[in-house]
């Protein structure tokens, strides 16, 4: 990988993980539509594990918020509303981890292709507007039940399945049609993004330790601390930008980049 491939695509994580807008799209694309190498497997989990640390760090105090309360719901302290959160957060998870892993071949092969990500672009990017724009959204985050939290996890595995749908911009749409205020559709998207993130770098660390694939580790250290700070101000930038804006801005960007995608592979 070129210095400028590493900048750009550490960069575009980043800014794309926990926008509704698809960061596995932005990955895949330049390797179909500029031509560039494959970045590999070990710079994938480099830039992960930035964006990972970025969540991990900006939401720091309801992180250790849920962690302690969840680990106290087991001895005389009983449930709270932080503790009951962390198991919607387990639930919200469990079909990411169970299905993700049975269908990961069948993404590799079939899904990762321009044609898909085009559609998926646009039709998930309509669904967004339409629960933008729609939805009730007057639930805060503590008003999360278990079976919503099932319904966006099984939202989630859509966008495992299918690239360009966006893991962040699902999960926040069916928030958003579940009831849920933008504030906290995002937030408990990001949130439950963390122990996704995290055994998928588990998981492909672990093949790294299998394999032999050679490491570039200028391109992956310089690669996680691009897409760390990337992801840090995202966050920051997207959350007072929904509250003022709501998600049009990411509808509107999505229906454009999926009419480009579009006139690119039809010309």
């Amino acid at each position: 990988m070129s210095i400028i491939e590493v900048i750009v695509l550490a960069l575009v994580q980043g800014l794309t993980e926990f926008l509704p807008i698809s960061s596995s799209a932005h990955l895949i694309l330049p390797s179909q539509v500029l031509g560039w190498v494959d970045q590999g497997t070990a710079f994938d989990v480099a830039v992960h594990v930035g964006t990972l640390l970025a969540v991990i760090i900006y939401f720091r105090k309801e992180v250790g918020d849920i962690l302690s309360a969840w680990f106290k719901s087991f001895g005389q302290q009983g449930r709270t509303d932080d503790s009951q959160l962390g198991w919607w957060i387990i639930i919200a998870t469990l079909p990411s981890l169970i299905i993700g892993y049975l269908v990961k071949d069948y993404v590799e092969v079939y899904s990762r292709n321009a044609w898909v990500i085009a559609t998926t672009t646009v039709v998930f990017g309509l669904l967004l507007w339409y629960a933008d724009a729609k939805a009730k959204q007057i639930k805060t985050i503590y008003q999360i039940n278990w079976l919503s939290a099932l319904l966006i996890g099984l939202s989630q595995v859509v966008a495992m399945i299918f690239p360009g749908t966006s893991r962040s911009g699902i999960t926040m749409t069916v928030g958003l049609l579940l009831g849920l205020n933008k504030q906290s559709a995002a937030r408990f998207s990001f949130l439950m993004s963390i122990p996704v993130i995290a055994a998928a770098g588990s998981y492909y660390v672990y093949k790294l330790s299998s394999g032999d694939e050679a490491f570039q580790w200028q391109a992956i250290i310089l690669g996680a601390v691009l897409s760390f700070l990337a992801a840090y101000v995202c966050i920051h930038f997207f959350l007072k930008v929904i509250e003022r804006m709501g998600m049009m801005p990411f509808v509107i960007y999505r229906l454009l980049l999926g009419a480009g995608l579009f006139a690119f592979l039809l010309w």
